[in-house]
């Protein structure tokens, strides 16, 4: 039986660039980046080029790039960094209910450290009203977090008005951008971000790698201690195959973004439609917004979440019902749920996030194995009755 991925919101496959690039360094580039002879400045070289190539996906100067292990370190690099490094007495962070738990999780270590946090709703599309975040901030703020397109329903957040706010407050502004680098155009200049967070394993690198934006001027200190790396702002030898191939894959999808974006939202459009005409009671949550062009998430009436993603695997697709980092999880999305769902509706939802891999032809599997499968866990297990 052929399987299909439909599951790139959680990781996206290697692609070959990145993989020959890795495999490529970690064969002949195995020098230490901090190390003053050839081999060591042939990894060095590696290291900026790839600086310089993640710096160009998101318009930015390569100066102003801090590479990690991955998004989550990213975001807690960012958030713990810049309140940490405020002499603020009352020191007091903004963001939103709908972030991913790198975030949150990340935020309430600031309230243990007797930091003040505000967690702003989301509309029932899924978008941060601006107005909010302009009446919650006050003399002690130092930082708003607000992601840039969220990772279950796509929907892309109003950066740019929020960021008017922040800069008039004198505050800092950080993005989780792991959904959108490389799925939208971004360009930190207009967004008006002081941080903003990638993560490799999302447009096609390895796993294990990521990075901060950081812009030149934003106050912010290590959360680790160590060596002089990244100019002193993240310690430890530099991991350099899986740099250079995040920076061979970013290259990649900045080349192609605007052929691949329209190609996979057509696809993305056709399995809604298709799915939205053939099931009765399925509804696209956040479907009213801006959202990226690869993700929906859809809800399907009296039909458990969970049983209908294995159902759909044993026909042979990946699919998902949230964040990866919750999998297991009992609780319903945190996400839907500060939507407006409620919980039976939040747990009768699944992400579809489809990539450079699908096809047409695979779309159309899909929504035929959806309509088979809801139909099968209406009549046998209606989930309404599993929460009586």
């Amino acid at each position: 039986m052929d399987h299909f991925y439909f599951d790139h919101n959680a990781t996206a496959p290697l692609c070959a660039q990145a993989l020959e690039t890795a495999v490529e360094c970690l064969r002949e580039v195995y020098g230490n980046a901090s190390s003053i002879h050839f081999f060591g400045q042939a990894a060095k070289e590696r290291l900026e080029r790839a600086r310089r190539q993640v710096a160009r996906l998101i318009q930015a100067q390569p100066k102003e790039i801090v590479f990690t292990s991955g998004g989550t370190e990213a975001d807690n690099l960012a958030i713990l960094g810049a309140v940490r490094s405020s002499k603020r007495p009352d020191r007091h962070v903004i963001t939103t209910a709908i972030e991913h738990p790198a975030v949150l999780n990340t935020c309430a270590e600031l309230e243990r450290e007797q930091a003040a946090v505000t967690y702003l709703p989301a509309g029932p599309d899924g978008v941060v009203d601006p107005e909010d975040v302009g009446r919650a901030l006050r003399p002690g703020t130092v930082l708003v977090s607000v992601m840039h397109a969220n990772n279950e329903t796509g929907v892309v957040q109003p950066l740019k008005e929020i960021s008017e706010l922040t800069r008039r407050a004198g505050v800092l502004l950080h993005s989780d951008g792991v959904q959108a680098a490389g799925r939208i155009p971004v360009n930190v200049r207009e967004l008006g971000v002081d941080f903003y967070t990638l993560s490799g394993h999302k447009i096609c690198a390895p796993k294990g790698v990521g990075a901060l934006f950081a812009r030149a001027g934003a106050g912010f200190e290590p959360v680790t201690y160590g060596g002089h790396h990244e100019r002193d702002r993240r310690p430890g030898t530099e991991n350099v195959p899986g740099i250079a191939a995040f920076g061979r894959a970013a290259e990649v999808v900045e080349q192609e973004l605007a052929a691949q974006s329209a190609r996979i939202a057509a696809l993305r459009d056709r399995l809604e439609t298709a799915i939205l005409a053939l099931v009765s009671d399925s509804f696209v949550n956040g479907g009213r917004a801006e959202r990226l062009p690869n993700t929906t998430n859809i809800r399907f009436d009296d039909v458990s979440g969970e049983a209908l993603v294995i159902a759909l695997d044993l026909e042979g697709f990946a699919v998902s019902t949230g964040s990866a980092c919750s999998s297991g999880a009992v609780e319903p999305s945190h996400v839907l749920t500060a939507m407006g769902l409620s919980p039976e509706q939040a747990r009768a939802s699944l992400r579809f996030s489809l990539g450079r891999c699908n096809t047409a032809e695979q779309v159309d599997a899909l929504a035929g194995a959806v309509v088979r499968a809801v139909e099968r866990l209406r009549a046998i297990a209606p989930a309404r009755l599993a929460h009586v």
